[in-house]
């Protein structure tokens, strides 16, 4: 995921936007499909959505383990990986940010 930071060194974002801040790169690499790209590549290859889908399940077995082994920095490294994923995911699908805050809000 590192080709894919969108913030350049000098370029910070504040916590509330993070989410939001990874998305819009994503939807660029999404729209862009710029050479080299991790994320772009998940757009264009012809099993993308698997690979998506892959990830998420290895994604949720490595925090479920990294939990059980009281391992937090482990647990934080794994639950980005899997919150990238499923933000890929949610723009392969047309969906938003936005769409998954008003699910949960929907929830209260």
């Amino acid at each position: 995921m590192s080709d894919d930071s969108g913030a350049g060194e000098d370029e910070t974002v504040a916590d509330e936007d993070v989410l939001d801040s990874l998305f819009a790169t994503i939807e660029d690499r999404k729209r862009d499909l710029p050479e080299g790209s991790y994320t772009a590549s998940l757009f264009t290859h012809e099993k993308g959505e698997n690979r998506v889908l892959e990830k998420l399940g290895e994604e949720a077995t490595e925090i479920v383990l990294a939990a059980k082994d009281d391992d937090s920095e482990e647990l934080l490294h794994e639950s980005a990986d899997f919150v990238y994923h499923l933000l890929v995911l949610l723009a392969m699908n047309d969906l938003t940010v936005a769409d998954l805050r008003d699910e949960l809000e929907a929830r209260f």
